[in-house]
């Protein structure tokens, strides 16, 4: 697990695992107020760090170290086959998930996760039971459907879970990309990564291909974030479009079919490059 040691200018220095939700989500802090001072998975290296610059910033020095702060993520919850049910009314909901940030659990239909991606979707479609007001859920399936499991991806301990979009995002904002970049030059880079990546196919180089694929997603989701979008809504918008659609493999693409007349297709099907 990485830990994050966070500054608010005049407020106070903290150490969160997850920057989003302790200090954007909890506190009410977006990235442009806050500085990130420092990052470790090394949790005695962090808290011992956090009392320090504690001291010599003048804030208010914290009675314990971080790393005897007990969790968090203590919320019991019921997982049937069909529904998760959280132990609290739907009006308290929002604090326990925020209280429970990283929470993992595994249904039918995939592992789940409490995290900057899920939580409003979840306060959106908690339901209350009807056998006790004091609990709510969610339907397992629904989640799944919303979330595909590409979103939280295994560290590679395969202990932990996160958001592997969230943490390019914070590499970039630590990095100033944000402050400094621009749509027009993180597209310039999407070219230059595109190029690296038609070399190694040529090449029939795996590894490169691998690299140059990785490198595009990274220039993707920054490309996104520059332009007031999330990574995440851009695929999910992407898929649902093309998740009904019609088509044929064609002279190896896949062409759109809908509205086509089979005269029509028979013509881009004899046509040498599928156009």
């Amino acid at each position: 697990m990485k830990y994050y040691l966070y500054h608010i200018p005049g407020k106070k220095i903290g150490v969160t695992c997850d920057l989003n939700n302790r200090v954007t989500m909890q506190q009410g802090y977006t990235p442009e107020e806050y500085e990130l001072l420092d990052e470790s998975t090394d949790i005695d290296y962090i808290s011992k760090k956090e009392i320090e610059l504690q001291k010599e910033y003048g804030y208010r020095v914290d009675r314990k170290p971080y790393k005897y702060l007990k969790p968090k993520t203590n919320m019991r919850i019921n997982v049937t086959e069909q529904t998760t049910t959280f132990p609290c009314p739907k009006s308290d909901l929002k604090r326990n998930l925020l209280r429970n940030s990283g929470l993992v659990w595994e249904t039918e239909h995939g592992e789940f996760q409490v995290n900057e991606h899920t939580i409003s979707w979840i306060l959106e479609n908690a339901k209350t039971s009807m056998y006790n007001d004091q609990r709510c859920y969610i339907y397992n399936k629904a989640f799944a459907y919303n979330f595909p499991k590409d979103y939280i991806v295994k560290d590679k301990d395969n202990k932990k879970s996160k958001s592997i979009f969230s943490d390019i995002r914070k590499w970039a904002r630590v990095r100033g990309i944000y402050d400094s970049g621009d749509q027009k030059t993180q597209y310039i880079k999407l070219q230059e990564e595109a190029g690296e990546l038609a070399k190694a196919i040529l090449d029939k180089d795996k590894a490169e291909i691998e690299d140059a694929i990785g490198d595009m997603v990274v220039v993707l989701t920054n490309l996104a974030e520059l332009s007031e979008l999330r990574i995440e809504d851009c695929i999910d918008s992407a898929y649902n479009e093309i998740s009904n659609r019609k088509g044929k493999m064609i002279n190896g693409t896949f062409v759109k079919t809908d509205g086509l007349s089979e005269a029509e297709i028979t013509l881009l099907m004899d046509e040498p490059n599928g156009n």
